[in-house]
């Protein structure tokens, strides 16, 4: 029995190890960053707030500040390593999830009132202001900042309800975690995810207990309409606009004691075009692997990377954007099949016929230095008149597939060449349909 108590003692002792391993490994994303004294800096500062890193598999959050675990009852040992969305609940509604989620795609700063859950259960709004964190000199995203700030409560219409009666909590979807998301491509998806979500976002269900007797009890359900989305006031959005200020001054003053400046904003001198959120929300669904080039601009840079791509090179949206499609080339790509490429380019903006379609096999490598055999195909995307160049945003955009000849593929009884035309063709409708409204870039572009 004794050696039986011991057996039982040991898992407790190496969760603990665990636990306290991955306690320090998100730490270590903003200690490797910021230097070991960020943690006490930003544990001086007031507010609600937490920080996740996008490069962590599940997007998870790394940092909760005091004045969160009071707002919402979360300790850091609760919250830490999960998926912000654990604050998310039966009403939450979807329109203001979605935003989350395309502003996190876009790597864009996004305000929404939203409704949030305590871990009690208990619903709560909350103004939420999202912010990247931008590496000053590259522009990569190096961690997300959410601000909470609570919106005060307003005038309810009608009698106060019945006593006794509780929320129910039973539709609340806890936080998942997701498989594996190696990088920074996969922030948007890890975020938030709300697709599995039941009818319950759109009714609130009360449940009023009346005892008569010891042995009779009656239960009567109520669906009532979710409650209006509350409207924060101004000062409400500038105390979460200060908050973030100081976070992130916080943030690049230590940052510099390890010779990283961190900024609000994505540098100029990443000096590629910013697709606009929409077109990057239509260009996420398709599944092929590809890549969008930009013709104005010295040596086509690279300005989009499809999630399939990603995961076909290696390479994450930070290592990729602006630079040359040649990245992928090595010792084994074929010069004749890059000649081919190059001298396909001066049919493309021939307004007088359209260039042939050429599909062209080579050897590339991933960023491991991996080689892999691919299909690739070029084509130009063409505006809604059928031009090359966009003349309201001078856009000239290439699409770049490339397809895998050594894996295993399903393509529904299609060629592989038709596959490939297929994304050719959804980047066609996601442009053209963005184009006649000039919402092809960001309106800062």
């Amino acid at each position: 029995m004794a050696s039986s108590g011991a057996a039982e003692a040991d898992p407790p002792g190496e969760r603990e190890r665990e636990q306290e391993q991955e306690r320090r490994r998100l730490a270590a994303s903003l200690t490797a960053r910021y230097s070991d004294w960020v943690l006490e800096a930003l544990d001086e500062l007031p507010g609600s707030f937490l920080l996740t890193d996008p490069a962590l598999a599940g997007h998870p959050i790394v940092y909760a500040s005091r004045g969160l675990t009071a707002l919402t009852g979360y300790a850091r040992r609760d919250v830490l390593g999960r998926n912000a969305r654990l604050f998310q609940g039966a009403a939450t509604a979807r329109a203001a999830v979605a935003g989350v989620r395309e502003a996190v795609r876009a790597h864009r700063t996004h305000q929404v009132p939203i409704l949030n859950y305590r871990r009690d259960g208990s619903p709560h709004w909350v103004l939420l202001h999202l912010a990247p964190v931008f590496h000053a000199r590259d522009g990569s995203v190096l961690h997300f900042l959410a601000v909470q700030v609570p919106i005060a409560d307003a005038k309810r219409r009608g009698g106060a309800a019945a006593a006794g009666a509780v929320l129910l909590a039973a539709c609340r979807e806890e936080a998942r975690v997701e498989e594996d998301f190696p990088c920074a491509a996969h922030a948007g998806k890890a975020f938030v995810d709300m697709d599995k979500r039941g009818q319950c976002d759109s009714l609130r269900l009360l449940l009023v207990l009346v005892s008569y007797n010891s042995s009779t009890t009656v239960f009567v359900v109520a669906g009532l309409e979710a409650e209006e989305p509350r409207v924060p006031s101004d000062s409400e959005k500038e105390m979460a606009i200060n908050t973030a200020d100081s976070i992130v001054s916080a943030l690049n003053r230590y940052s510099k004691l390890t010779g990283l400046v961190v900024s609000r904003k994505r540098c100029d001198s990443v000096g590629i075009p910013a697709l606009s959120s929409s077109l990057n929300l239509s260009l996420g669904r398709i599944k092929q692997s590809f890549v969008l080039t930009y013709s104005c601009l010295p040596d086509m840079p690279i300005i989009y990377a499809s999630e399939a791509f990603i995961s076909l090179t290696g390479y994450s949206r930070e290592d990729i954007l602006g630079r040359n499609c040649r990245v992928l080339n090595g010792p084994d790509t074929s010069l004749e099949v890059l000649e081919e490429v190059r001298t396909g380019f001066y049919s493309f903006f021939s307004l007088s016929k359209e260039p042939d379609r050429s599909f062209v096999a080579s050897t590339f490598i991933r960023k491991d230095g991996s080689s892999f055999h691919d299909l690739l195909h070029v084509s130009p995307i063409r505006d809604a008149s059928g031009k090359v160049r966009l003349h309201l945003s001078q856009v000239a955009f290439h699409i770049w597939v490339h397809l895998d000849m050594g894996a295993k593929h399903d393509f529904n009884g299609l060629t592989p060449e038709v596959w490939q035309l297929g994304a050719v063709a959804a980047v066609r409708v996601a442009v053209r349909g963005l184009s006649a409204s000039g919402s092809l870039l960001r309106p800062s572009q």
